[in-house]
């Protein structure tokens, strides 16, 4: 049995990727900051609801004494995440990069840091670091791109920050299939519900990479379709 935990899956990308996963038959943690929210959510899915603010290392650290005292973790699902306010670029100050980081960058660190050890022991580690396509530097310079009409500083910085995250953890540890992925513009709370994509959508990348065997690509930056330019 296959034992997951995903950040922020009370709702979106998150409860979607967890309600796939289930069905597939894998024992999952839905990570919550809120508990209401997470045990309505895992209740309705079948997961497991687990109390975890990603900013906060003391929850976090609870968390992992949580799902190591019942037996320990092979895929880590690091998909909580902010967008931030909607902003010019000239008009993004310190605060607001320092909120979204907190979250989207320290938050993924945080959790690394803390599960890793448990990964460790798992015959088959997989973590799925999601991204987002405006963290590519080759698109966001691409005029013909949609990314490069898109000055998303602060959240695309952001997730730019994942995309190197995820090619140093995959280079240290070699044994785990790291990656990061892009979902796509996906109509969820994160956008106002303003993407094309639905969340059945969205997941598609989320899950594939989540489910992959130890023979699978580590290091790599995918959508749907297949590999993105960094």
């Amino acid at each position: 049995m296959t034992t997951t935990l995903i950040t922020g899956a009370n709702k979106g990308l998150g409860f979607e990727t967890a309600r796939r996963l289930v069905a597939a038959g894998h024992t999952v943690y839905l990570g919550s900051r809120d508990p209401e929210r997470g045990r309505a959510a895992a209740e309705q899915l079948g997961a497991t609801p687990l109390l975890l603010d990603i900013t906060d290392d003391a929850s976090v650290a609870a968390a992992a004494e949580t799902v190591a005292a019942a037996g320990g973790l092979d895929v880590l699902v690091n998909n909580a995440a902010i967008a931030g306010p909607v902003t010019a670029v000239g008009e993004v100050t310190g605060p607001i990069m320092r909120d979204l980081f907190e979250t989207n960058v320290f938050g993924v660190v945080r959790m690394m840091h803390a599960f890793l050890p448990l990964l460790e022991k798992s015959p088959a580690p997989v973590v799925v670091n999601v991204s987002s396509g405006l963290g590519s530097i080759h698109r966001s310079t691409d005029p013909a791109a949609l990314e490069s009409r898109v000055p998303a500083l602060a959240y695309g910085s952001s997730k730019s920050a994942v995309n190197m995250l995820t090619v140093r953890y995959a280079q240290a540890y070699q044994a785990m299939r790291i990656n990061c992925v892009d979902p796509g513009y996906t109509a969820t709370d994160l956008n106002g519900h303003q993407g094309h994509q639905t969340v059945a959508q969205g997941a598609e990348i989320i899950v594939r990479m989540a489910r992959l065997g130890p023979d699978g690509p580590t290091g790599t930056y995918a959508d749907a379709a297949g590999t993105l330019p960094w």
